[in-house]
């Protein structure tokens, strides 16, 4: 558990915090939402101790571990990639020297008849306590763990004995990650996990962290990724956090309640202002309304002013009518293409027809963002032709498109110069969707940081006529305001589109066809993420069923020896205590909600047994409330709890069986 108390945090000219407190309890799953720059990453590095509050407190139990995934900044070097993942484990190495030694110095103790009782009681004592613990980090397994969790990120074998420093930022990034997995901090904080990850991965790191025993705070723009995973979302804004129940989509439905709410608020905060100040002025010189008028500026002096958080609805744009294409938008033929000793295609062959919304998807390094540029006529290629449709105009975005950027020219003139007709009148709104808002305008680009640039060469691209996008990671640098301000618009462009992304709630609505990057080769799935993926898990079903068949076979036909009878037993032991004991939490806190329930319903009874309550009639009312309340929290409780024993049971009974 780890608490922070009426924590404060500011900048000249800028509160990020303000008395806030915030508590993160034991596997709880935690979101923390905001537009950019309200202080999100800060409140993490507050939580790390990496910074430090202007004022407030934190408190923290003293078991408790904490790894921290900053967005970038972090290298590697020195060592391979397969002994710097093991780094993890110096904890467990260390175990293990210890185990040797007390193993050693119980043997010796015990070959002596006059040896110390107490002494070895404790040092036997010791060796079980620290083996238990081995058992549970699975730690007479390091290299297996290593590797799983490697390869589920998406380094090959061949990539184990690479030193770490051949590897790129976003590789970087990604060991930092396996190594604080493996770590198992009891508080794991990551900020933008999935910025780095190609499909495969963010699939494996979800899947993973759906099964992470310990805390899960998260900062990330996938909202598909938030919805699958947290169950408590915080807002930042306004220098204020602001607690729902619920996952991100949760959020947003309540965050728009809560914004009628507050401007209902807001409304009837200034009508009362007003109302106050015409008082004053019509009174404020007459001798008898001096008193009144002097306690209704002292209201007004102790009125705490309603903000109103930054207008998110309405915020649109439309791209400009594309020229019209024939049906043939783009042909590939043959294709090969090559960097040095590395083949990514030979003889891919892809026609983009109209109307074809696509979306590249694989893992990274296949050569999405290469066919993007050979599409977009910007990458050569060895063998092979790229024939151009009729009449087709194509609106290209990459990261890299920042750099042509004329330095000199301010945010505005940069959009300026390339508008036409009447989107030259709504420029303002067109860079207030991609977070430019207020001064931000007059910027030069050269002053802008690497996200603002590639976010400004987004809104550039999206205001020249097309009638095919390439879109290479559009989303990285958009906030969720801008990205669902994107999206909505690519939903109604009438041209077609070519996608290279991970973000799968951003591509769900937006693309018809799906095209798998694997082994140099393309594979077209038609329809939306969502029936790739479930057309991706049936085959990742099949295959493992023809191996465990296979698997199944090879065992029976093999002698295995005692070791291996007794290693076998182990991991059954292991698998059985790692399914167990997340719902035995669960079981414990449904047992515990169970009795505090019972607890205030026999209070309440006690209450409505009285006399004394049944003469006061809107007492009796809420406490017969509270008892109908309490009655249907119990039966939810008691059903909770029924759930997770038979789940325990079925468990118990298959590895009885």
């Amino acid at each position: 558990m780890i608490s922070l108390n009426a924590i404060t945090k500011e900048y000249p000219g800028k509160v990020l915090f303000k008395d806030v407190s915030l508590r993160i309890g034991d596997n709880e799953r935690v979101s923390i939402v905001g537009s950019n720059g309200t202080g999100k990453s800060t409140l993490m590095k507050i939580i790390t101790g990496e910074m430090e509050p202007d004022s407030g407190e934190i408190a923290q139990s003293r078991s408790n571990t904490v790894g921290y995934l900053p967005q970038d900044g972090i290298a590697h070097s020195g060592r391979t990639l397969f002994d710097e993942a093991s780094t993890a484990f110096d904890d467990i190495i260390a175990m293990h020297d210890r185990v040797d030694e007390l193993s050693e110095e119980i043997s010796r103790m015990t070959a002596q008849p006059d040896h110390d009782d107490e002494l070895l009681h404790r040092k036997v004592e010791e060796l079980g306590e620290i083996q238990h613990l081995l058992e549970h980090r699975e730690g007479y397994n390091i290299q297996t763990k290593v590797a799983q969790v490697l390869t589920g990120l998406g380094f090959y074998e061949r990539d184990f004995h690479r030193r770490t420093e051949e590897f790129s930022g976003g590789w970087q990034m990604r060991i930092a990650l396996v190594k604080l997995l493996l770590r198992e901090p009891t508080i794991l904080l990551l900020d933008e996990p999935t910025n780095h990850l190609d499909l495969e991965a963010l699939q494996w790191l979800e899947d993973y962290l759906l099964g992470y025993e310990h805390s899960i705070v998260l900062i990330s723009h996938d909202r598909r990724f938030l919805d699958n995973l947290t169950k408590r979302t915080i807002e930042i804004s306004l220098g204020k956090l602001t607690e729902y129940s619920g996952n991100y989509s949760y959020f947003v439905e309540q965050k728009v309640l809560r914004t009628e709410q507050q401007r209902a608020a807001y409304d009837n905060q200034q009508q009362h202002i007003k109302q106050t100040k015409q008082f004053v002025d019509r009174f404020r010189y007459k001798s008898t309304k001096a008193r009144q008028v002097q306690s209704r500026l002292r209201q007004l002096e102790k009125l705490e002013p309603i903000e109103l958080e930054d207008e998110e609805r309405g915020i649109s744009f439309d791209f400009p009518e594309p020229p019209q294409p024939g049906r043939i938008l783009m042909e590939l033929e043959g294709i090969a293409k090559s960097y040095g000793d590395l083949h990514l295609f030979e003889g891919l062959d892809l026609t983009i027809e109209r109307g074809d919304r696509i979306a590249f998807l694989g893992v990274n390094g296949a050569g999405k963002s290469t066919l993007a540029r050979i599409i977009a006529g910007i990458e050569s290629f060895q063998k092979g032709n790229r024939k151009p449709g009729h009449n087709l105009a194509i609106g290209y975005y990459a990261q890299n498109q920042a750099e042509e950027l004329v330095p000199q020219n301010t945010v505005f003139q940069t959009l300026d110069l390339v508008a036409a007709g009447e989107v030259r009148k709504r420029l303002r709104t067109l860079l207030g969707c991609f977070m430019f808002s207020g001064s931000d305008v007059d910027k030069l680009v050269s002053v802008l940081s690497g996200g603002e640039k590639s976010r400004l060469a987004l809104s550039k691209m999206l205001l020249t006529p097309s009638n095919l996008l390439i879109l290479d990671e559009p989303t990285n640098h958009l906030d969720m305001r801008s990205k669902a301000v994107l999206q909505d618009a690519l939903s109604r462009y009438d041209g077609s589109m070519v996608i290279v992304s991970h973000d799968r709630d951003f591509l769900e609505p937006l693309v018809n066809k799906c095209i798998d990057f694997r082994d140099g080769k393309l594979r077209i799935t038609l329809g939306t993420v969502s029936d790739y993926l479930r057309k991706r898990a049936e085959e990742q079903e099949e295959h493992r069923q023809r191996d465990t068949a296979g698997h199944v076979v090879e065992k029976k036909s093999a002698v295995h020896s005692e070791r291996e009878r007794k290693r076998e037993e182990a991991e059954r032991r292991q698998d059985r205590y790692k399914r167990i004991k997340p719902l035995k939490n669960r079981l414990d806190r449904a047992e515990k909600l169970v009795s505090d329930l019972e607890t205030k319903k026999v209070d309440v009874e006690n209450a409505l047994a009285d006399e004394a309550t049944y003469r006061d009639e809107a007492k009796a009312k809420i406490l017969t409330q509270q008892y109908r309340d309490l009655t249907a929290e119990l039966e939810s409780a008691f059903a909770e709890w029924e759930r997770v024993q038979a789940e325990i049971d079925e468990i118990d009974r298959d590895f009885d069986s």
